[in-house]
C-alpha cells in the first residue's frame, strides 16, 4: 500500500514520516525540479508492507510555490513518475484546527480515500483542548486517528488503522470550505477560554507594531550578551584543556616535524576554533527557545512590513532565521516563497546572514581589540559590538533587497500567509536534542574539514625550511609565505598582512577555518590557544585592521558549499556569478572605507 502524508507546515507531518519509517528511508528530488522527494517504509504487525510519501509542507491545493505545486500534482495523480497514493493521510495540528480543518476539507473535495490524523494530541490535552473525535469522523466521512509523532508510541494507533481495510472515498465537501470548518470546530472541539484569552493578550503586546519590535530587539540584544557574558567559564576551560594537551604533546614528544604538526598544526589549529563552541551554543539555545515556545512565526508577522518595504515579506523571515544557523538550509528554505522575484532576492541576500561559522571570528577580534567593560550600566561592551555586527547583516540584506526590487522589475503582491501556532512552554528533550545536533555538527566540521584544512595549512606553513643563513622568520619563506606576500598587494589597502591573506583562502572553504589558519601560522613561532592568538593579533594589528577584518566578514563572499547550493536552487552558474562578485565588492568595499576611516579617527 503506498500512503501519503500532506499536511500544513509546522504540523509534524515529518516528525510523523520519521517514526514511521525510521531508517528506512531514501532522499532524492522529484524530475525537473529542486524540491526533495522523501520516501520510506515499514512493515505492518500483519505483513503489510506499507510505503510512505513525505509530501513537502502546502497551505492549499491552490499552489503557489513549487513546494504546492508537487503536492497538488501527487495529491491529484497526475505527476508522471509517481505513482498516485492509494491513501491520503492528512496530518493536522491538533490544537490548531482552526488552520488544519480547512485545508483537510479542501482534500476531502478530491474524492479520494482518506484519513485526518490528529497530531499533537497530548498537547491539545495539556491545554484542555477536547475533540470529539467520533463526531468529527462521523461529520468528515473519514477515519479520525489521534497521532503524537514525537513519542515512541504515538503511531500506534494510525499503524492500526492502516493494517485494516482501506478506507472508503469521502462523500463531496461543501463549497464554503471555511463557512464548514467553523461549523466542525463549534460541534466537534471545545477550546478553552482562559487559554484563549491568554493568548490573545499576548498577541496584542508581541505583536504590537511598536512595542512589539521593541521586545524583539531587546531578546536579540539579550541574545549577544549572553554569548559573551554565559560561555567565557566553558570557553576557558576549553582553551586551558587545549594548551594542556598541546603543551604534553611537545613534552612527551622528542622535537621534530611530527611534534610541529601535533602541536602546533592539529592542536593549535583546530583547538583555536573547537573553542567557540559554548559561544555558538547559546546562540542556538536562544533560537530553539523561540522556536519551541512558537514566537518565531509571530516574528515573521511582525517584521512583514517592514521587510515588505525592502521587497521581501514576512515569508522570508524564516529563511533568513535559518540562515543565521549555516546558508544552506537558509536557501534551501526559500522553496516555500511562492513569488519567483522574492524567493531569488531572498537566496540572493541569504549569505549577508551571520551564519554560525562567522561567530568564531567575530569573537576573537572582539575579545583582542574591543575591552570588556560595561556601558550604560548594564550592556557588555564585547555583547554590543557583537549585537551590531549581526545588526549590520540585517541591515545589509534589507538595502541589497531594495536594491534588487528597484532593479529587477515589478513584482506581484503576494500576501503572507502563515501559521500563528499555540504559545507552549520549550520542552527539555527537544532543546537538549536540537543543541547536541548543533555540537555535533559543528564536532564534526572541526574533525573533518577544518582538521584536514589545519594540516594543509600547516604544511604550508612549514615548507620548504629557510636557507642557510636567512635572517627572517621560517614562515616568510614556506609556501604560506609566498603566497600572502604574492596577494598582499591587493589586500593592502584594506590594511591586511600577509597573514591575514593566508587566513582568507581556506575561509572560502568555512568560514570559521579562517581562525584556524591565523591559529596555525601563528603557532609555528610557538603559542596556542584563543587568548594566545587573540594576545598575538593585538600585539601585531592596528585597530583599523582588526575593524576593517570584522566588515570584510560582514560581507565575505559566501562559502563553496553555499555556492553549491544556490547553483542547485536556481540551476544558474550566473546567478552564482553575480552573487559572488557582488559580495566580493561589498567586502572589499566596506573593509577598504572601515579602515580609512578608523585610521582617520584614530
Amino acid at each position: 500500500m503506498r500512503i501519503a502524508l500532506v499536511g500544513n507546515p509546522n504540523c509534524g507531518k515529518t516528525a510523523l514520516f520519521n517514526l514511521l519509517t525510521g531508517s528506512r528511508q531514501k532522499v532524492a528530488n522529484y524530475a525537473g525540479v529542486t524540491v526533495e522527494r522523501k520516501e520510506g517504509s515499514y512493515v505492518s504487525p500483519s505483513g503489510r508492507r506499507v510505503e510512505v510519501l513525505d509530501l513537502p509542507g502546502a497551505y492549499s491545493l491552490e499552489a503557489t510555490s513549487p513546494d504546492e505545486v508537487i503536492t497538488r500534482e501527487i495529491c491529484l495523480g497526475t505527476r508522471a513518475e509517481i505513482a498516485p497514493p492509494d491513501l491520503i493521510i492528512c496530518v493536522a495540528d491538533a490544537t490548531n484546527l482552526r488552520l488544519h480543518l480547512r485545508f483537510a476539507l479542501e482534500l476531502r473535495a478530491l474524492g479520494r480515500p482518506m484519513l485526518l490524523a490528529l497530531n499533537q494530541m497530548d498537547a491539545a490535552q495539556r491545554r484542555g483542548i477536547r475533540i470529539d473525535s467520533a463526531r468529527l469522523e462521523r461529520e468528515l466521512g473519514m477515519p479520525v486517528v489521534p497521532t503524537v509523532a514525537v513519542r515512541r508510541t504515538g503511531a500506534a494507533a494510525l499503524v492500526a488503522a492502516l493494517d485494516g481495510p482501506l478506507p472508503l472515498s469521502p462523500p463531496p465537501a461543501p463549497a464554503e470550505l471555511h463557512v464548514e470548518a467553523r461549523r466542525l470546530l463549534h460541534d466537534a472541539v471545545e477550546m478553552p477560554a482562559s487559554m484563549s484569552l491568554l493568548e490573545e493578550r499576548l498577541d496584542r503586546v508581541l505583536l504590537h507594531p511598536v512595542a512589539g519590535l521593541l521586545i524583539l530587539a531587546g531578546m536579540l540584544l539579550l541574545m549577544f550578551q549572553a554569548v559573551f557574558a554565559w560561555a567565557a567559564p566553558l570557553m576557558d576551560t576549553i582553551e586551558w584543556s587545549v594548551n594542556a594537551l598541546g603543551a604534553w604533546v611537545r613534552a612527551v614528544m622528542p622535537p621534530g616535524a611530527l611534534t610541529s604538526l601535533l602541536g602546533d598544526g592539529i592542536i593549535a589549529g583546530a583547538g583555536s576554533v573547537l573553542v567557540f563552541l559554548p559561544q555558538i551554543l547559546i546562540l542556538f539555545l536562544f533560537i530553539l527557545v523561540l522556536e519551541e515556545s512558537g514566537y518565531l512565526p509571530r516574528a515573521a508577522f511582525l517584521l512583514d512590513r517592514l521587510m515588505r518595504g525592502a521587497g521581501l515579506s514576512g515569508r522570508a523571515f524564516i529563511p533568513l532565521l535559518s540562515s543565521f544557523a549555516c546558508a544552506v538550509p537558509g536557501i534551501m528554505a526559500t522553496r516555500s516563497i511562492e513569488n519567483p522575484r522574492e524567493r531569488m532576492a531572498t537566496i540572493m541576500v541569504a549569505p549577508l546572514m551571520t551564519c554560525s561559522a562567522r561567530l568564531p571570528i567575530y569573537a576573537l577580534l572582539i575579545a583582542a581589540f574591543v575591552p570588556q567593560r560595561t556601558v550604560w550600566r548594564m550592556f557588555n561592551l564585547q555583547g554590543l559590538v557583537l549585537f551590531m555586527l549581526y545588526a549590520a547583516g540585517i541591515v545589509s540584506a534589507l538595502l541589497v533587497a531594495f536594491v534588487l526590487k528597484r532593479f529587477g522589475g515589478k513584482a506581484a503582491a503576494a500576501h503572507l500567509l502563515m501559521e500563528l501556532p499555540a504559545y507552549r512552554m520549550p520542552r527539555l528533550r527537544n532543546l537538549v536534542l536540537g543543541l547536541w545536533e548543533r555540537a555535533r555538527i559543528f564536532i564534526k566540521r572541526v574533525g573533518g574539514n577544518i582538521l584536514a584544512l589545519t594540516i594543509v595549512l600547516w604544511f604550508l606553513a612549514s615548507y620548504p625550511v629557510p636557507p642557510v643563513g636567512a635572517t627572517l622568520p621560517a614562515i616568510d619563506y614556506s609556501f604560506a609565505g609566498q603566497i600572502g606576500h604574492w596577494l598582499q598587494p591587493i589586500f593592502a589597502p584594506l590594511g591586511f598582512s600577509w597573514e591575514i591573506v593566508v587566513a582568507l583562502i581556506p575561509g572560502m572553504a568555512a568560514r570559521e577555518v579562517a581562525v584556524g589558519a591565523l591559529a596555525t601560522v601563528y603557532a609555528v613561532g610557538g603559542g596556542s590557544g584563543e587568548s594566545a592568538l587573540a594576545t598575538a593579533i593585538a600585539a601585531q594589528w592596528s585597530l583599523a585592521t582588526a575593524f576593517a577584518l570584522l566588515a570584510w566578514y560582514v560581507f565575505a563572499p559566501q562559502c563553496i558549499a553555499t555556492l553549491a547550493m544556490i547553483r542547485r536552487e536556481t540551476n544558474s552558474w550566473r546567478i552564482v556569478g553575480w552573487a559572488t562578485g557582488y559580495l566580493f565588492a561589498l567586502a572589499y568595499a566596506a573593509a577598504f572605507a572601515t579602515y580609512q576611516l578608523t585610521r582617520w579617527l584614530t
